[in-house]
């Protein structure tokens, strides 16, 4: 047996990701197919590249040897398919359109080593994005699906998941009496006013089915999420935000106990090709923004067993093609959420 790119590929999603299964499901392969493909591997190489155990995988020496050697050459190749790709379609303009990320200003900054400036259309509206990218307006799309709310896929487009569920964090005051610890319970915000978007797809019925799960009848103000921060800053407010989301000296980030609340981030486009050629930027910025994020970060490490580790959150699955982060379980008309 000769190693090749797609083994290469198979080790470092597993290490990514920490699990067989999520790697499985990252690569689009059966989970027993993938640890068959890992221990022929193994037996090529004359050891074992990681240790299995209930809680995860973990590389042993040998395993962060290869993987070392690995990387760049995956990364290498990612880079060489981008660069042909866009230049077979003569370096033409990329249009992307999306709801608010933190990861969206490093995701540009790696498009554009490939492709000429990027146009981004940002959109609270999710559904309405993909309709742009089926209609021919946008060429991908990067969305977030609300838990229990699913999105209206066009038929025509072709997914990826880039987190299969990227728990929602809240905002509060930095003088709230929850803010004093890292996790909050959603009694303790049972007195306050929400501060809910509307017009973002299906954000206001899972609140408030959460909310009402946990005997809270909420007060409520409807606006966009720039006018939340604000509010949220003079204590008139709390409202949901993402993991990445940064603490500012007014405000504070705080995971929610038992992560009610979660979203799906996937990336749409009409070909299989497109996804591919902005795909890997994408997850490399999400990486870049999670590291940041004290929040997330802590509730990543809650997940990820003691030892070597890959330096970012979970990515899971896809509708098409799946990828996962270890797992730590997302124009310009703007939406605020961030």
């Amino acid at each position: 047996m000769e190693l090749e790119v797609r083994h290469l590929r198979a080790l470092c999603a597993i290490a990514d990701t920490g699990s067989l299964h999520r790697a499985a499901r990252q690569l689009g392969v059966a989970q027993p197919s993938l640890s068959t493909q890992l221990r022929r591997i193994e037996q090529e190489l004359g050891g074992a590249l990681f240790v299995r155990a209930r809680t995860g995988c973990r590389p042993t020496p040998l395993g962060r040897l290869v993987l070392s050697r690995a990387r760049p050459l995956v990364t290498e190749l990612r880079s060489l398919v981008t660069e042909a790709r866009a230049a077979a379609v003569g370096g033409r303009q990329l249009r992307i359109g999306s709801t608010a990320s933190r990861a969206l200003a490093g995701w540009l900054r790696r498009l554009r080593r490939h492709w000429q400036e990027p146009t981004l259309h940002m959109d609270v509206s999710a559904n309405a994005l993909l309709r742009m990218v089926a209609d021919g307006q946008l060429d991908v799309a990067f969305v977030h699906e609300v838990e229990g709310c699913p999105l209206r896929i066009p038929e025509s487009l072709r997914t990826r998941v880039l987190i299969e569920r990227e728990p929602q964090c809240v905002s509060l005051p930095a003088d709230h009496p929850a803010a004093a610890r890292p996790v909050v319970h959603l009694s303790e915000l049972a007195g306050d006013r929400w501060m809910i978007d509307p017009a973002v797809d299906g954000e206001w019925d899972a609140v408030r089915r959460v909310l009402r799960a946990a005997g809270i009848s909420p007060r409520v103000l409807h606006g966009d999420y720039h006018t939340a921060a604000s509010l949220v800053a003079t204590g008139e407010a709390v409202t949901v935000c993402q993991p990445t989301s940064p603490s500012r000296p007014e405000t504070a980030v705080r995971r929610l106990y038992g992560d009610p609340l979660g979203v799906r981030l996937l990336l749409a486009a009409r070909t299989d090709s497109e996804l591919e050629g902005v795909y890997p930027d994408l997850a490399d910025a999400y990486r870049e923004v999670a590291r940041q994020a004290p929040a997330y970060r802590e509730w990543l490490e809650d997940l990820v067993p003691p030892g070597p580790r890959p330096p970012a959150p979970p990515f899971d699955g896809s509708r098409q093609t799946p990828m996962s982060l270890p797992s730590a379980r997302y124009t310009a008309t703007t939406d605020g959420r961030t």
